[in-house]
């Protein structure tokens, strides 16, 4: 096969290059992606790295490989004008798909990528006694840097606590360390895993002694640091247990990529923070605040013409402007009003009374004389005809005196 020695880098930037285990170019392509995009990637730690040129000093994206569940390749894509070889890095929460120009290098990327995970150096690839040995040297690297550090999965939480987060996101693993509640430099570890559709908590006991870390279980193990546990217990379950680690990895500095004035390269440049403007527009350098506009409501005018009423309705006008009421314990007083009643139309006049006809005389003219007197005084309810009335009457009573001593006479 082909030797291993990675690309020649070109001229150096003006930061200084990261280090890795393994470098080369690489192909990536993501769930949300729509076809593959060309990277320089290198690997460090458990983090695949990846640049827009192998002058980049700061990388564009990184994908960590703490959810590793499995590498697989792809079949070829079936095509002479596509004569790239395919691989798949399976995570707990995504897959992601690359593309390499040889097997050798395929190889050579899944041969760190496990040996950084699975802290051993991998016998079931196609490798030269070369890439062995620089996996052989990755590994050293790796359990040294391990040493010193703390997991990630690694929590300062109670036990309830950490019950409560791997119950709580389960999308970030179901594996946590903590440290133990006797108050030394012991640490517990927490799983969380669904047994028939219930969640089943279980709590380990790692003891510190000296600088090692003593696995309390059936048959102890000693492990150099705390990432060794970690590893222990996620390959002796068949990788069914996952590290937790929150979705928190952000960049804490603002930069951008634009081209060097010197040699035209693209470069990363770190963005100055800018101050926030405040609301509004900014004001003149020297001159006074301008306050804002403040909205003035007009007076009601005064030279309203008055509303004229009809007269045919009933309307009801306000004496005084009711008092505010006040709604605290107390009577809300009720407002004075006075209504205006509804002008009345005038009666018609009254026509004048006629004079009743003359009645014969006989025994029922006195019945008749009584009913043209009543008829009389209800057309004229007046104090102003009672002489006339009056006179009336005396002239009634002689007629009937008359009336009587003419009967008197003829019989």
């Amino acid at each position: 096969m082909a030797s291993a020695l990675s690309p020649p880098r070109g001229p150096k930037g003006k930061g200084a290059l990261p280090s890795h285990y393994y470098e080369s170019f690489l192909e990536k392509k993501g769930p949300h992606d729509q076809d593959y995009k060309k990277f320089w990637a290198g690997l460090q730690g458990c983090t695949l790295y990846f640049y827009n040129s192998n002058r980049d000093s700061q990388h564009v994206e990184k994908l960590g490989l703490g959810a590793f569940v499995r590498l697989s390749d792809e079949a070829p894509g079936g095509s002479p004008r596509d004569p790239g070889i395919y691989f798949s890095l399976v995570l707990w929460n995504q897959e992601i798909k690359f593309k390499v120009e040889s097997l050798e290098s395929r190889e050579m990327w899944k041969g760190f990528i496990l040996t950084v995970v699975e802290l051993r150096v991998p016998s079931n690839l196609t490798l030269l006694p070369g890439h062995l040995y620089m996996m052989a040297e990755a590994l050293a690297k790796e359990e040294a840097r391990r040493a010193l550090e703390v997991p990630p999965c690694f929590l300062r939480v109670s036990r309830l606590e950490a019950q409560l987060l791997l119950e709580r996101y389960p999308e970030c693993g179901n594996l946590l360390l903590r440290p133990s509640g006797d108050g030394a430099d012991d640490v517990s570890v927490t799983t969380r895993q669904t047994l028939h559709g219930t969640p089943v908590f279980r709590h380990y006991k790692v003891k510190r002694e000296g600088s090692k870390y003593v696995i309390d279980v059936e048959d102890p193990l000693s492990c150099a640091s705390l990432d060794a546990v970690v590893n222990y217990f996620v390959s002796n379950t068949n990788r069914r247990l996952v590290p937790f680690r929150l979705d928190e990895d952000y960049e804490k500095v603002l930069g951008h990529v634009e081209a060097d004035k010197e040699n035209g390269e693209s470069v990363w440049v770190a963005s100055s923070a800018p101050v926030a403007p405040g609301p509004g527009p900014a004001p003149a350098s020297g001159g006074r605040k301008q306050l804002p506009p403040v909205p003035i409501t007009p007076p009601p005018s005064q030279d309203k013409p008055p509303l004229l009423l009809n007269q045919n309705e009933n309307y009801v006008i306000p004496i005084a402007d009711a008092p505010a009421a006040d709604y605290e314990n107390e009577d809300v007083p009720s407002p004075s009003w006075q209504v205006v009643p509804k002008p009345r139309k005038l009666a018609k006049s009254l026509k004048p009374p006629i004079a009743p006809k003359p009645e014969p005389k006989g025994v029922n003219s006195g019945l008749a004389k009584k009913l043209a007197v009543g008829s009389v005084q209800a057309l004229f309810p007046t104090t102003g005809l009672a002489d006339l009335t009056a006179e009336l009457e005396e002239k009634l009573q002689r007629r009937r005196a008359l009336e009587h001593s003419a009967g008197c006479a003829g019989e």
